[in-house]
């Protein structure tokens, strides 16, 4: 069974607190990491938007990635969230184990 890492940015500290707390809570995610402070430039509405943002980095199981997406997609505040599934390729075993382990 494969792990991912899920990436995902929200426009507030509480946001993806809020986030980061229930995918831990509903163990769709053992774990997220948040990184405060991060600067976006992308484009929306036409214009280049130039915001600043907070990452969230779930570590969960590939089976539960469509649960997470729709878990996330239903509390974020974006019209268009990025949530994205990096696939883990490989890492030291006993940690993804317990990412296994620590998933419904």
């Amino acid at each position: 069974m494969r792990t991912n890492l899920i990436y995902i940015t929200a426009g507030s500290m509480e946001e993806a607190r809020s986030i980061g707390r229930e995918l831990v809570l509903s163990r769709v995610a053992a774990c997220v990491n948040i990184f405060d402070g991060i600067n976006s430039l992308y484009w929306w509405d036409g214009e280049i938007q130039d915001e600043k943002e907070v990452t969230i980095i779930a570590k969960t199981k590939e089976s539960l990635v469509p649960e997470l997406i729709e878990k996330v997609k239903s509390m974020h505040s974006y019209d268009c969230p990025c949530i994205v599934s990096i696939p883990i390729l490989d890492g030291n075993k006993p940690f993804l184990d317990w990412i296994k382990e620590e998933t419904k």
